[in-house]
């Protein structure tokens, strides 16, 4: 999907986010926040105080007031600020999505065939059901599935990958989206959904829309901030009766005033991690959809953080897609180029990606080239399903490679004999976990070709890194158990599924649960439905079936099996992200306490004064400092809320550490300087 990055205070998203701040001092949005809820009733109160302090004799000064009132509006206002930036850069990755969604004609067949009577309608008449025809450069109308025919399609205003994909109508690849176009050939399509809930459009609704479900980890931690406000409320509240009985049973003092009541109550409570909890909410959905996979929720999301099982299919994720040529096993007395020769004559009409991978290691290890055939005479023989055998035939000359029992039968009907060195060459071959060819001259059996299946690079360390992380990895295949074994312990995967049916994984997937796992999966067929609406995680291919899509908490639109590894990291990265600020808002109020509370109650007890650690000027300036300090650290840490914390793969343990000695040390720290800074500051410009 093509996308427009911006910075992260870039005008084209700060201004509206600016205005967007403001529409959200709505009472009706503030309510969602019971923390800033608190912070915009303060705010509203010591508003009122400065109307009724202005041009009069008060205590405190109605200067000093004013500056408290506008400085918790700003409070709020950062807070808006954070939320609706973050808003806003998933609205601007909506944009190139628009322009797919467009008005388009479509070509309604009247019968579900290639051939039929045509008329033309718009693409918002469709329905769910109706048929389409769709040829070379024509956009398909609706999302659908190919019952017939073959195309080369251009995905990439949905993926941004320019390379065409191929789709036809059978298989895991017959999924089509509305908006992309048919580069050659035909396609008849059957429209799957109704106008307005194509995949386009869910997905638009999904990055616009500031609706958000909140996860169980952010519930949990919203239920902790409030407690945490109901405690300094209260604490806060007995302070006022408190102040008032010292000061009349010691004949002297100032009682503390409802302004320093306010200001102490907001820098108490946790307003850092409270101003930004949606904003690192928002954002983790965003670099979802930066990587290009839509989340269908923040749900979603956070459980990617929280997976500690990865099942993921072998073919295309571990290993390469296809099995190459590895190895030419020559049989007793015959040449390995001797060998390579025959392999590659008989995989020259061998169109499958095993075969010219033959002829290309034959060229690579012995420079072998392709022969001039037509002059040779030579009748090619396609590989076949039926015969499982490919080859040539040069005059008498019979060269044939193919499955070790096909060739054994044709060996047998020329009359030729099967070494027994050669059988036991198969079957060694095969106890690897790789395929063997077997290769044959007439009746003469020439020896074994082995194909592996090639594990991906830097796979094996990948897997290292989930291990280190907590996370079991499972690989899911179709293989038997001796080959996936083999396969397995060469990636590095923990465990195996061999032989796997839909049944099976669905039943592996469960047992998992069961035992309090958090299961993710990928998948793109109708036969991986099931384990997907079952998977905690579950990564559908937009190459995929639409059955799949559905079954799915979220899509891959590059259909990269390999995302699922990008996807359980950036979940730990919103969490790691959460976590840290979190630590760092409560670590934070500690500064806050030595600054604000000797400030705010000196004045009835003044042996407080020595608590004075920062020696901060005076008690207003105190006061004032920690709140502008409380105001001006969410608008610090909003790109931290943005990006992420840089990920690593660690255990929770050790992240647990690092979190407290970076965040908790620093959230002590950081505070005790920038409210010493801002105090002297104001104190130099004369403003307390």
């Amino acid at each position: 999907m093509p996308r427009q990055t911006f910075a992260l205070f870039d005008p084209v998203l700060a201004v509206p986010a600016i205005a967007s701040a403001f529409r959200k001092l709505n009472p009706a949005r503030q309510w969602r926040n019971p923390v800033m809820l608190v912070v915009y009733l303060g705010s509203l109160l010591t508003t009122v105080l400065a109307w009724r302090a202005w041009g009069a004799e008060s205590e405190p000064p109605a200067g000093f007031i004013v500056a408290i009132a506008i400085w918790l509006w700003f409070t709020v206002l950062f807070a808006n600020f954070a939320e609706a930036l973050a808003e806003g850069r998933s609205k601007a990755q909506a944009a190139s999505l628009r322009a797919v969604h467009k008005e388009t004609w479509a070509k309604k067949l009247h019968e579900a065939r290639h051939g039929g009577e045509v008329s033309r309608v718009l693409a918002s008449d469709l329905r769910q059901g109706d048929v389409v025809l769709v040829e070379a450069q024509e956009t398909i109308p609706a999302d659908g599935e190919v019952i017939e025919g073959i195309a080369s399609v251009d995905e990439s205003a949905i993926t941004g990958e320019s390379a065409p994909v191929i789709r036809e109508s059978g298989g895991d690849f017959s999924s089509v989206t509305g908006g992309t176009r048919v580069l050659s050939d035909w396609i008849v399509v059957r429209v799957s959904v109704d106008p307005g809930e194509t995949f386009v459009d869910r997905m638009i609704a999904m990055v616009e829309s500031g609706k958000r479900q909140k996860t169980p980890n952010e519930v949990a931690l919203n239920i902790l901030l409030v407690a945490l406000t109901v405690v300094f409320l209260g604490v806060v509240v007995t302070l006022l009766p408190f102040s008032l009985f010292s000061v009349a049973a010691a004949g002297s003092g100032t009682p503390v005033s409802l302004t320093v009541l306010v200001a102490l109550l907001v820098c108490l409570i946790p307003t850092t991690i409270a101003g930004l909890l949606s904003a690192i909410g928002v954002a983790g959905m965003s670099r979802m959809l930066q990587a290009k996979v839509i989340a269908t929720s923040g749900r979603a999301v956070e459980a990617a953080g929280d997976v500690d099982v990865l099942l993921m299919d072998k073919t295309g994720t571990i290993t390469l897609g296809n099995r190459q040529a590895a190895a030419f096993l020559a049989a007793d007395g015959v040449r390995e180029d001797e060998l390579a020769d025959a392999a590659q004559l008989a995989s020259l009409a061998d169109e499958t990606p095993e075969g010219r991978s033959i002829v290309v290691l034959a060229k690579q290890r012995f420079q072998l080239r392709r022969r001039d055939m037509q002059a040779l005479d030579a009748r090619l023989l396609r590989f076949s399903a039926h015969t499982r055998m490919s080859g040539v035939d040069l005059g008498d000359r019979q060269v044939r490679k193919g499955a070790a029992d096909a060739i054994r039968q044709h060996v047998d009907r020329l009359g030729g004999n099967f070494p027994q060195s050669v059988a036991r060459q198969v079957d060694e071959v095969a106890r690897r976990g790789s395929t063997p060819l077997v290769v044959a001259d007439g009746r003469r059996v020439l020896g074994v070709v082995e194909l592996k299946d090639i594990i991906k690079g830097g796979i094996r360390e990948r897997f290292a890194q989930l291990r280190r992380m907590g996370i079991k990895t499972v690989m899911v295949t179709g293989d038997n158990r001796v080959t996936a074994a083999a396969i397995a312990a060469e990636a590095g995967v923990d465990d195996f599924l061999p032989e796997a049916t839909p049944e099976a994984k669905l039943a592996l997937i469960r047992q998992y649960q069961a035992e309090g796992h958090l299961v993710a999966m990928t998948g793109d067929g109708v036969n991986d439905a099931p384990a997907l609406a079952q998977a905690d995680v579950a990564v559908a291919m937009n190459s995929g079936t639409q059955a799949a899509k559905e079954a799915g908490n979220m899509v891959d639109l590059d259909s990269n099996p390999t995302k699922l590894i990008e996807v359980v990291e950036t979940g730990k990265q919103m969490l790691m992200t959460r976590g840290a600020l979190t630590t760092f808002s409560l670590a934070n109020d500690i500064a806050k306490y030595f600054a604000i509370v000797p400030a705010a109650l000196v004045t009835t007890y003044p042996q407080l004064a020595a608590l004075n650690v920062m020696r901060l000027s005076s008690p207003a300036s105190a006061i004032l400092s920690a709140v502008i300090f409380n105001a001006v650290i969410i608008i610090c840490l909003i790109p931290l809320a943005l990006q992420g914390v840089a990920y690593r793969p660690l255990g929770a343990a050790q992240m647990l550490r690092r979190n407290l000695a970076i965040y908790g040390l620093g959230g002590v720290v950081v505070p005790f300087i920038g409210i010493k800074l801002i105090d002297l500051v104001l104190t130099l410009c004369g403003l307390t």
